[in-house]
């Protein structure tokens, strides 16, 4: 169950986080995995080593998800090296906190491009692909914040928020050619953004999440590994929530 031998992953911001538990699960379950970053090449090339020494496939490519000219460049490199892309797991994602008084135009200009231009970018580039091969996987990671919002993260909320529209039209769009699109949407997860809190600010936090803990970014690979899978085959234009009842 759950196996990807022969398919090729493409993992956007997959040097840490949730995007390396991504690049990491994938290809234990046999994907040839390429490993997306913009800047940390030292934590990508890591990523793709780990793999790699643990007798997985992995690659690096180096684009900014903001860039459409870098991701159309970068995706035709990587189809001629590997064949084909069969999954997007499009998580690349940044973050700008303001209150909404204080938000600037620029934070939610950038806040935009690399959130939603990106990972519909990235969707685009690797569809003629997919429809082509007549089998795909598109999966985005969003936010709970995208359905509950939360104080000072209007723009980020609207951006994640944005990913569910896209992936549903997505969804119809590719439907004929049995490309399925999907978000994931995860919650209050150990990552390197909430290491940085306060221990006050995650016991205020934990007090939204019924099940009382932060999830892993293993928990969330899981979701899209599930809904890359072949047994998802009948799943699009779905979000999978993964937030610990934080938000039902």
């Amino acid at each position: 169950m759950f196996q990807f031998d022969g398919r090729v992953v493409l993992v956007t911001g997959g040097s840490r986080g949730i995007g390396r538990a991504c690049c990491e699960v994938f290809a234990r379950q046999g994907a040839t995995v390429v490993v997306n970053y913009v800047k940390n090449e030292e934590a990508a090339r890591a990523t793709a080593q780990a793999i790699t020494a643990s007798g997985g496939r992995s690659d690096v490519a180096r684009f900014d998800v903001a860039d459409s000219s870098a991701v159309d460049g970068a995706v035709d490199i990587l189809i001629k090296r590997h064949g084909r892309i069969d999954v997007l797991i499009a998580n690349a994602g940044i973050v700008t906190d303001n209150l909404l008084g204080r938000l600037k135009d620029a934070d939610f200009d950038a806040l935009w491009a690399t959130n939603v231009r990106g990972a519909v970018a990235c969707a685009r580039a690797v569809s003629k692909s997919m429809m082509r091969a007549r089998w795909g996987r598109i999966v985005f990671v969003s936010s709970v914040v995208g359905e509950m919002g939360n104080a000072g993260q209007t723009a980020y909320a609207a951006t994640k928020a944005a990913l569910f529209g896209a992936a549903k039209s997505i969804a119809r769009e590719l439907a004929s050619r049995n490309v399925t699109a999907n978000v994931v949407a995860p919650g209050f997860i150990d990552t390197d953004m909430t290491v940085a809190f306060t221990e006050e600010q995650r016991e205020e936090m934990l007090q939204g999440v019924p099940l009382g803990r932060t999830g892993t970014g293993a928990e969330v690979a899981a979701a899209c590994v599930y809904l890359a899978s072949d047994e998802a085959a009948y799943v699009t234009g779905q979000v999978l929530r993964v937030n610990g009842g934080m938000y039902v």
